[in-house]
C-alpha cells in the first residue's frame, strides 16, 4: 500500500497556473480534443452505481492491457469485476479525510467466469476487445506484468476516478491537485487518467470543465479525449431512454422550475488526460508512448 501525501504548495494550481493549456493539448483545434460517443447502456444490475458494468468494461479494454496496473478511484471501485475478467492489475484508492492519496495492494481475486444472463456479451460485438472477444489475436506489444511488491511509479497504465472527487468545493480542489500531482508519478508513457462525471453542477445547466483541464495542463497532463458514455437504450441508431420511479420522483419535486423538468441525466461525460511526450525525464529509457 502507498500513501500520497500532499505537498506544501497552492492546492489549486499544483505547479505553474500561467501555463497555456494549448500547449499542452494532443490534439489541437476548437474544440481542442476529439468527442467519442459511447453507447454503455445500463442494466438492472446497475441501480445504485455511478458507473454501470458495460462503461468500466469499456475504460478497461480500451485503455489497458492484459497485466497492466490500474487504479481504481470510483464509487465502490467499479472496475473491479472488469480487471479480472481482463486480466489487469486492479488496486482500489480512496482519499483520506486530510486528502492523501491512498494506493491499496493488488485485488486478489478468483478467475473470472462468463456470465449467462446475457447482460454484457454484446459489448464484444460493439467493441471487439480482449475481455469479451477469447479469440482475439494478441497485442503485438504485450504489456510486462509488474511484480507484486514493485513500485506502482511510471508502470500505471490507468487510473480512474469519479467527478467530483468531494462535494465540498474547497475540498474537492484539493484532492484533484493531488490526484493530478500523482498522476504524473504514476501514469506510464502513453497511460491515462480519466475523470467520469457522475454528479452534474447543476441539473438544467451545461458544466465547464475549464479549471480542471488548465489544473491538470499545469502539472503536464495534457487533454487527450472527451468521452460522452450515453447511458440509454438503443434501437437501431436511435436512443431510446425510460423514465425510472426515482427520475419521475425528482421530476414532480421541481414542478415550481419548470425549466428543468425536460432535463434528466442519460450520459457521463469522461475526461481523458495522458502525460504529454516532452514532460518525461528520460522518455528513451521507457520506450516510447504507446499508441
Amino acid at each position: 500500500m502507498s500513501e500520497h501525501t500532499p505537498q506544501h504548495h497552492d492546492p489549486a494550481h499544483p505547479v505553474d497556473p500561467h501555463v497555456d493549456p494549448t500547449l499542452i493539448d494532443l490534439v489541437a483545434g476548437d474544440p481542442p480534443v476529439p468527442i467519442t460517443v459511447w453507447r454503455t447502456a445500463r442494466t438492472d444490475a446497475d441501480t445504485g452505481r455511478a458507473i454501470g458494468a458495460r462503461l468500466a468494461y469499456r475504460l478497461v479494454a480500451a485503455y489497458s492491457r492484459p497485466g497492466d496496473a490500474v487504479i481504481d478511484l470510483t464509487t465502490d471501485h467499479a472496475l473491479t469485476s472488469a480487471c479480472a475478467t481482463g486480466g489487469r492489475r486492479h488496486h482500489p484508492g480512496w482519499f483520506t479525510d486530510a486528502s492523501s492519496l491512498i494506493i491499496g495492494p493488488p485485488t486478489r481475486s478468483d478467475p473470472p467466469v462468463q456470465s449467462d444472463n446475457g447482460d454484457l456479451p454484446d459489448t464484444g460485438a460493439w467493441f471487439g476487445d480482449d475481455l469479451t472477444d477469447a479469440d482475439l489475436p494478441p497485442s503485438s506489444n504485450p504489456a510486462v506484468p509488474v511484480p507484486d511488491g514493485a513500485s506502482l511509479a511510471e508502470a500505471t497504465s490507468l487510473v480512474v476516478a469519479c467527478w467530483p472527487l468531494d462535494t465540498a468545493d474547497a475540498t474537492n480542489r484539493i484532492r484533484l491537485a493531488w490526484l493530478l500531482t500523482a498522476c504524473t508519478r504514476l501514469l506510464r508513457p502513453g497511460g491515462c487518467l480519466i475523470l467520469v462525471v457522475t454528479a452534474p453542477a447543476s441539473p438544467a445547466a451545461p458544466q465547464d470543465f475549464t479549471p480542471v483541464v488548465q489544473a491538470a495542463a499545469a502539472v503536464g497532463l495534457g487533454y487527450l479525449q472527451h468521452i460522452v458514455a450515453v447511458t440509454a437504450d438503443t434501437c437501431g441508431d436511435a436512443f431510446v431512454y425510460h423514465v425510472t420511479d426515482e427520475e419521475l420522483l425528482a421530476l414532480a419535486t421541481q414542478a415550481e422550475q419548470p425549466w428543468t423538468v425536460a432535463h434528466l441525466q442519460v450520459h457521463a461525460d469522461l475526461l481523458v488526460f495522458t502525460q504529454a511526450p516532452t514532460s518525461r525525464r528520460n522518455p528513451r529509457s521507457e520506450g516510447g508512448r504507446r499508441g
